[in-house]
This record gives C-alpha cells, structure tokens and sequence, in this order.
C-alpha cells in the first residue's frame, strides 16, 4: 500500500490541479513499480509559507526579497 505525501506551499493550487497531482503520482507508482491504483494513497499537505524555509529564512521572506 503505498503512501505519497506532497507538501507544497499555499497559493492558486486549483481543485482540478491537486486531482492532476493525485492521478499522476499514481500513475508513476503504477508504471515505475506495479503498485495498484486501487491501493495507492496520495495526501497533499498545504503550508503557508512563514511555515516553510530554506537557507536559514522563510519562504515569505525570500520570496519579498525577490519580488521586489
């Protein structure tokens, strides 16, 4: 029964999107390993970015020191 957790940061992340996420990780556990589609679970876990970080600084942070 494999498990796949997808983390990504908050944001346009439409409904039709995460269903395209869903079906594709089944889709390569189903073509790189023969897992069932049946028995593949897929979770995808939404964060805000002061939440997430990189390099010693938060998303947020690095990503207002880019845009501007």
């Amino acid at each position: 029964m494999p498990f796949v957790n997808v983390k990504v940061t908050r944001g346009p992340l439409t409904v039709e999107q995460k269903q395209q996420i869903i079906a594709g990780m089944t889709e390569v556990l189903y073509s790189v390993l023969n897992k069932k589609p049946e028995t593949t679970y897929v979770v995808i876990e939404e964060h805000d970015t002061d939440n997430w970080g990189v390099g010693g600084e938060s998303l947020t942070v690095r990503r207002a020191r880019h845009s501007g």
